[in-house]
């Protein structure tokens, strides 16, 4: 399990439109990143795919040197192209070039986690790919290692290979789909880390969540991250934004505390 505190940042917002290219205002970008770890983030969401490799060179920019506390994670499993699409990229040398492109953009000689991101859950088989990350792993390449997009099948066959640290699958209020790889990263001791834990692309909206916004003075998105930070002990939020009033609100989610009738109340979000 990751050794950080709870809530982190996720990076991905911070490039152009569809992920793609670099930011209308980079020094908003820089000041973002910034200004996280000013207040105490102690880990960083990323991935040389962002942009592409806008987002690290961010990341470099606005952070590097890196402080001691801080845990960079990154993801590899995919490639961009020049009409934005996402290409699976699962080759061994696809994956040691993508390595080797998050060592040189974040400006690093070891990365600190690397979550292999794959198609979906329990489709297609990783025994390639994580047995490449997990060879790169023992040359001193990366620390740890993790899954994204990945169901317990998955889990259980990576586990075969080499540990993992953390699993990072779309998981929030409205979208609960994925109990079973969150019970069984319980079970494990592995820490589980949602994407979208807003909604993403489709922001989350609730009337049960702006009830219970009301009653505590906060917004609906602090109870929907504060919701996933109740839901099991090993959960870690890594909400993305480009504004420093949504990074100091997202913050601010973890000294929410939800009530028994709350939590009852929200599980008719679901």
């Amino acid at each position: 399990m990751l050794n950080v505190k709870r809530i982190g940042y996720g990076a991905m917002q911070l490039a152009g439109p569809g992920v793609y290219g670099p930011p209308a205002d980079p020094e908003n970008a820089r000041t973002v990143l910034r200004k996280a770890v000013e207040l105490g983030v102690d880990h960083v969401d990323t991935s040389d795919f962002y942009g592409p490799h806008v987002v690290n060179e961010l990341i470099r920019e606005a952070l590097h040197p890196y402080p001691e506390h801080l845990t960079i994670v990154t993801k590899v499993g995919y490639r961009r192209t020049p009409d934005k699409a996402w290409l699976p990229a699962h080759s061994a040398e696809e994956l040691r070039a993508a390595v080797h492109d998050n060592l040189r953009n974040l400006g690093v000689e070891r990365l600190d986690v690397v979550n292999l991101r794959v198609p979906g859950r329990d489709s297609g088989s990783l025994e390639e790919p994580f047995t490449a990350l997990a060879e790169l792993r023992e040359q001193g390449l990366i620390r740890d290692l993790g899954l994204s997009n990945a169901g317990p099948e998955q889990l259980a066959r990576a586990l075969s290979i080499a540990p993992v640290v953390c699993v990072q699958n779309q998981y929030n209020v409205a979208d609960r789909q994925d109990e079973d790889t969150l019970a069984e990263t319980v079970e494990k001791g592995i820490s589980y880390v949602p994407f979208f834990p807003l909604g993403g692309f489709t922001p989350v909206r609730s009337r049960v969540l702006d009830e219970v916004a009301e009653t505590h003075g906060a917004t609906s998105r602090q109870v929907a991250l504060a919701w996933l930070l109740h839901r099991a002990p090993n959960v870690l939020l890594i909400p993305g934004t480009s504004s420093v009033r949504h990074l100091e609100e997202n913050l601010a989610s973890g000294d929410l505390h939800l009530s028994a009738a709350d939590l009852t109340l929200l599980d008719t979000t679901g």
